[in-house]
């Protein structure tokens, strides 16, 4: 298989989970699918030595991370901030569809760099040491940053835990799996 037969059928393969990590960072699916384009683009230069190398999902998604963060400064150095948007869709009944409002718009009250940890932690189910590899950081910024994270969604969304059960779960939460 030449490489950009491999490139395209990775591409094929990963595109869904590369575009719901990007969506989770970005909060927005337009961003999330520039997010997906660039990573990709940047990717792509690399993918002959990647693949000579092994299994290129750990290159990709650290390339992810990082272009996430890097866009994130250049929109912030560029534009100034914008008021959120109120909703304008009426009102769903569907419980999941409520429940997947109240975690976009708490991440979305988060930093990237804090929405990217918990991202990682939680919805990628990466360990602490994989956390750090992927954006770069020492253990301890990860920890730290997810704690911060944690408490700043207690404080600014307190329905979240009744999403996780109770408030004594979400507390929990970090400290479960032993240590992650």
């Amino acid at each position: 298989m030449s490489p950009e037969e491999s490139f395209r059928a990775y591409v094929g393969g990963r595109i869904a989970a590369l575009s719901r990590v990007a969506y989770l960072l970005t909060g927005d699916r337009h961003s999330a699918e520039d997010l997906v384009q660039v990573t990709l683009v940047r990717v792509a230069r690399h993918w002959e030595r990647l693949i000579r190398s092994g299994d290129p999902d750990g290159y990709v998604h650290k390339t992810m991370y990082s272009q996430h963060v890097s866009l994130w400064r250049s929109r912030r150095r560029d534009a100034p901030p914008v008021p959120a948007l109120p909703d304008r869709a009426g009102p769903d009944s569907t419980a999941s569809v409520a429940d997947a409002l109240v975690i976009r718009q708490a991440l979305a009250r988060l930093t990237p760099k804090q929405r990217a940890v918990l991202v990682l932690r939680y919805f990628e189910d990466r360990t602490e040491v994989e956390a750090a590899a992927v954006l770069g950081c020492s253990v301890s910024t990860v920890k730290s940053t997810t704690r911060d994270a944690l408490a700043r969604l207690r404080a600014l969304a307190p329905e979240l835990a009744d999403l996780a059960g109770t408030a004594s779960n979400v507390s929990a939460a970090p400290n479960e799996g032993g240590g992650r």
